[in-house]
């Protein structure tokens, strides 16, 4: 009787323990996904400013370059004057 009891009271003891197991394994695996998903929103966030501010840097840089294709034209507009005033000393 005594072998039996200890028996019933392992085997509850047991249960206790895989339940309490089972329990804290599903709180754990609800805290992982909902890392997980706040990782992929941060994730998302970060790319989206990422392409955010490479796009602004792009802008930035075609401004530049229509801002230095304006000067090239000033400049070649100028050497052009400087040639015809040259030309109209020598003659």
């Amino acid at each position: 009787m005594k072998g039996w009891i200890t028996g019933a009271v392992k085997k509850i003891t047991l249960e206790a323990v895989y339940e309490i197991i089972d329990e804290r394994t599903k709180e754990i695996k609800k805290d992982v996904e909902e890392i997980r998903h706040r990782q992929e929103e941060d994730f998302r966030y970060i790319n989206q400013k990422i392409d955010s501010q490479t796009n602004q840097v792009r802008q930035e840089i075609n401004e530049v370059r229509q801002e230095i294709g304006q000067l090239n034209q000033r400049i070649d507009t100028v050497i052009g004057l400087l040639v015809d005033i040259s030309k109209q000393k020598s003659a």
